[in-house]
């Protein structure tokens, strides 16, 4: 049958099936010596800030898409002089160029195999703010979330604000017409562009307002002139007909507006230089209605009727979203919902808070739903952050597999939307696909994510056959392939689809007009590549690295079928890994903060890892030198873990890669010296005085650090003189603690136990106190006050020896064998102490038994360890602890990465709130963790993550201000930057109390 367009006697499309590929869908790496002249070419033309390196290139190249592109140079423009030499360069040598902000496309719209121009690194400003004509100019790669913030001084804002308004720029908004959820009431980002300074493919910066655009182009307008019918009765009929170019602007009743038209065009026109934006200001008032339905069709029927309402967004959400969460991270972190098997989430928003809330009510009376709930305020921001980590939470599939994009974000007009829904999941079901629907219903547009079988011989056909099957459904809605997304890669193809020959025959010579060589963005919107064309698979090629599971020790990656490669390309490209920890509260990623260099984020290391497993710009070695510059500043603080919507692990993949690539070779010497720092600590506290010389006789001092291989301006650790372990058995055995000594001897060891007197009401009960490496030989301080705070509490106290460890030094450094031993001591000392809590003080050693023991030997004993530790806070609540009374004081607190990322701050938070003591809990990390900020050659990214929110907010703090700091490390990097000394909450407790000698500042 011949591939073509025909109409049946109902006026509905009918289509031939899909074609075969007809190109050859991989594209590898360039030939290097291209590589080479393009570096040459670019560095002649004066470029200050570019990359042939094969670890940057192999980081940008994907975007948050199925695809993957490996550029010939990535290009950091500082201004347009720069943006003109790389695109003179292009015309020269005859390479693409495309222009990426964020990276965060999901339809590979910023991926490149010529020059990508990254505008996120030095054209990212805000340049001028118009409060008074409620308008803002900017640079194309600032980010959404930082003009939100200088606008919100002035009581504004930018109105569209897709998921990721964190790290994506307003280039990347204006390249693909971003939308996000509440478009319904500020409309689209073609709605709020009031002007642009765009540079031609020529080199020619032309302004276009929408005024006088006609006058400029001429021919452009000649054909608009030629082209009417086609125009009028195939574009713009709703507002999420994003796919193909928005020529309907050009219309004569709509004045030519070129400035309109240009948005959505992919940077296949032009590249943006700056953008004049509109602002708006946000409603006194919001309140957010959950409607509970059977299924998510049944949601979807009700939408025109919740139209009628003046929302300003109404997102659909699928109960497995919320399954896939509670999965991943227990039942808690899933806010309460209304019952049902999918929601409607609707905020309205008014100045005027009693009829907003009739306003609900009325809205829940008129909808179908069968149950509802009504937040105000700030009340539904849970169900919000879960909406806006949708593309990750529906990345997997229940039972573990790849769920792509690419029939990503179809629409239709939303009165079709309940019939399209339905009519989709049946053809899912007819090629036995999977997918899990939500979106922005209230526009009729609808994410999803399908399981195509990319790995499987057969697996790019039936992606083929089901996108094209998938784009005459949509055809027969009267829809768009694309709603928000932009067509990119992904849907391009699909074009000839839903639009006759005579508009995209249109849409060529626009493009050919105003881009007659082709050079930008090719492969997109016009003569498109194949919708399977360079797409990243998660296939190892042959070698060492399939499966990670024959070493014995693919201990993390169980939930990627024990492949080492499945592991890595569980990063999809979200790019949360990108967002402003200091803005957003998180910690993820901390060098990349630091150094906004996209290698150094979780997704330009995945990238890189994905290389080395997949592709063919890396070698398939352990010791793949991209690999290693890629990861030596990944700071291991688990962030990523927990807070990437896909569950990304870089700290488990690093730990992997450093266990194979040193088996059976000799390590750098801080492998040895901070690996086994714990059992080098236990052998020199004896001789204490002697061991700490090297500190107090700087020449000494700088010797022992090179030939550890530590930086010279840290210093080393200084051991106390009476660890905790001597200071316990001493007051035991005083009667000060009322030692009973001896009854649990079969538990293991010498074991001290101290009693306190339980107060009025308290049932006594008893706890192991976990005296962990830091604690005990370095910070006994902390420990003791420990002790003090339980003893208060009425609680019985144990301790066993400090021969036992968490494992993490060896974890971090990769040597996975001996931590697995280490790790295994601990755990059978720790399980034989009964069924009582154990109680840690350090919040990397808690998360190490929380978490890696589990992962690492996966024995009954590690579950029931993991399941028995928990943090001070989280016991002392559990216990109803009366807490002291802080209302007098003032604290920065600064949590652990680890204890942020793997036992959540909520219980410290609550502790800290009942004490009433004024808190200012910060995000991002503290920049040493553990051995990181150590090490020879990160100091300077250490001090650098450091400031990024701890250190310059520690020296704004108030002189009597107290710097809150649980983590060993976190209160070195106090000590060793700045002149406020860290206090572990154990300390201040035990200070108010009256049981812990002075309170340090």
């Amino acid at each position: 049958m011949e591939w073509g367009r025909e109409i049946n006697h109902n006026g509905h499309m009918n289509w031939s099936p899909a074609p075969p590929s007809v190109r050859q869908p991989d594209f590898p790496a360039p030939d290097p010596a291209r590589v080479i002249a393009t570096g040459r070419a670019l560095s002649a033309r004066g470029l200050r800030d570019f990359s042939v390196d094969s670890t940057d290139r192999a980081a940008f190249s994907s975007d948050g898409s199925l695809f993957r592109l490996v550029p010939l140079a990535v290009v950091f423009p500082h201004d347009a002089a720069e943006v003109s030499a790389a695109l003179a360069v292009a015309r020269e040598l005859d390479v693409p160029l495309t222009s990426r902000g964020g990276g965060t496309s999901l339809a590979g719209n910023a991926v490149g195999s010529g020059i990508v121009l990254d505008f996120s690194r030095h054209m990212n400003a805000v340049l001028k703010l118009l409060p008074e004509e409620r308008a803002v100019w900017v640079e194309p790669g600032v980010v959404h979330a930082v003009l939100q913030a200088q606008a919100r001084r002035h009581g504004l804002r930018f109105g569209p604000d897709p998921s990721t308004v964190s790290r994506c720029t307003i280039g990347g908004m204006i390249g693909n017409n971003a939308c996000g959820p509440r478009a319904m009431g500020y409309g689209r980002t073609v709605d709020n562009v009031l002007a642009l300074t765009v540079m031609l493919a020529d080199g020619t910066i032309v302004e276009l307002d929408g005024k006088a655009d006609a006058g400029k182009f001429p021919r452009l307008q000649t054909l608009i002139g030629e082209s009417l019918q086609t125009i009028r009765t195939e574009l713009g009929h709703f507002s999420r007909q994003v796919s193909g170019y928005a020529l309907e602007h050009l219309l004569p009743e709509n004045g030519f507006d070129l400035r309109r038209a240009f948005v959505g065009s992919e940077g296949t026109w032009g590249i943006v230089l700056a953008a004049k934006l509109r602002l708006v200001t946000d409603p006194a008032f919001v309140t957010t209605v959950v409607l509970g339905y059977p299924d998510m069709p049944a949601a979807a029927d009700d939408v025109p009727v919740l139209r009628r309402f003046s929302a300003t967004a109404c997102e659909g959400m699928d109960r497995r979203m919320l399954d896939r969460l509670i999965a991943t991270k227990g039942p808690a972190a899933v806010p309460q919902m209304p019952a049902g098997g999918g929601w409607l989430v609707v905020e309205l928003a008014g100045d005027d808070e009693a009829a907003l809330a009739e306003q609900a009510r009325e809205l829940v009376g008129a909808s179908a739903a069968d149950d509802a709930m009504i937040l105000p305020g700030a009340a539904a921001a849970p169900i919000w952050k879960i909406r806006a980590d949708g593309a990750g939470l529906v990345s997997r599939t229940p039972d573990g597999r790849d769920a792509h994009a690419g029939w990503e974000d179809s629409a239709v007009p939303p009165e079709r939307l309940g019939d399209y829904l339905r009519d989709l999941m049946g053809l899912l079901d007819e090629h036995g696909l999977w997918a899990l629907p939500y979106g922005h219903f209230g526009d009729g547009c609808l994410h999803m994510r399908v399981d195509f079988p990319l790995e499987a011989d057969d697996g790019r056909q039936k992606m083929r056959d089901f996108m094209f099957a998938a784009a005459d459904l949509v055809a027969r809605h009267g829809g768009s392939v694309s709603g928000e997304h932009g067509d990119g890669r992904a849907r391009s193809e699909l074009l000839p689809r839903i639009y006759s020959p005579a508009a995209i025959a249109l849409f060529a010579r626009v493009k050919q007009l105003f881009d007659p060589r082709g050079l930008l963005n090719p492969g997109v919107m016009v003569d498109p590549d194949p919708l399977d064309g360079g797409i990243r698979l998660a296939i190892s090629r042959p070698g060492d690295l399939l499966p990670v599971r024959a070493s014995g020790l693919g201990y993390l990656f169980d939930k990627d079928r024990g492949d080492f490669g499945t592991a890595v390309h569980r990063c999809t490209g979200v790019g949360k890994c990108r967002a402003d920890s200091a803005a957003t509260g998180g910690v993820m990623c901390p060098s990349f903060q630091a150094t906004r260099d996209e290698k150094h984020s979780t997704r330009g290391r995945a990238r890189v890892l994905q290389e080395m497993v997949s592709g063919d710009l890396v070698a398939t070695d352990w010791n793949a030198p991209e690999v290693h510059e890629a990861l030596d500043l990944c700071l291991s603080c688990k962030a990523c873990d927990s807070e990437c919507p896909t569950g990304t692990d870089m700290a488990a993949y690093k730990a992997e890669v450093l266990h194979q690539s040193y088996r059976g070779r000799i390590r750098p010497m801080n492998h040895y010296v901070l690996g086994w720092l714990p059992w080098l600590s236990r052998l020199a506290a004896p001789v204490a005085p002697l061991a700490n010389v090297a500190e107090r006789v700087p020449a000494l001092g700088r010797v022992a650090k090179k030939l550890a291989g530590i930086d010279a301006r840290r210093r080393i650790p200084t051991f106390t003189r009476t660890t905790f372990e001597r200071w316990f058995a001493k007051r035991a055995k005083s009667g000060v603690l009322q030692a009973t000594g001896g009854t649990h001897a079969e538990a293991g060891g010498t074991h001290a136990e101290a009693t306190g007197t339980a107060r009025p009401g308290r049932r006594t009960r008893e706890v192991v106190l976990f005296a962990d490496t830091w604690s005990n030989f370095y910070a006994p301080r902390v420990l003791a006050a420990a002790v003090e705070v339980l003893l208060d509490a009425g609680i019985d106290v144990r301790v066993i020896p400090s021969t036992e460890c968490c494992g993490l030094t060896w974890i971090s450094t990769g040597q996975l064998d001996q931590a697995k031993r280490v790790m295994a001591a601990a755990v059978d000392a720790l399980d034989r102490t009964g069924e009582v809590p154990i109680i840690g003080v350090e919040p990397s050693c808690v998360a190490t038994l929380r978490d890696e023991t589990g992962k690492l030997l996966g024995t009954a004993a590690a579950a029931r360890v993991a399941a028995r530790t928990k943090t001070l806070s989280e016991f002392l609540l559990e216990i109803a602890w009366s807490a002291p009374d802080l209302s007098d004081l003032t604290a920065v607190v600064q949590p652990h990465c680890h204890h942020s990322a793997v036992m959540g701050f909520d219980a410290d938070r609550e502790l800290l709130s009942r004490t009433g003591i004024t808190a200012q809990v910060l995000g991002g990390c503290c920049g040493l963790a553990g051995n990181f900020g150590v090490v020879a050659g990160h100091y300077e990214t250490s001090v650098a993550v450091g400031e990024v929110a701890l250190l310059p907010t520690v020296r704004e703090a108030p002189e009597d201000a107290i710097v809150l700091a649980d983590g060993y490390s976190c209160r070195t990097q106090l000590a060793d930057l700045s002149d406020r000394p860290g206090v572990h909450l154990a300390e201040l407790l035990a200070w108010r109390l009256g049981r812990l000698g002075q309170r340090t500042r």
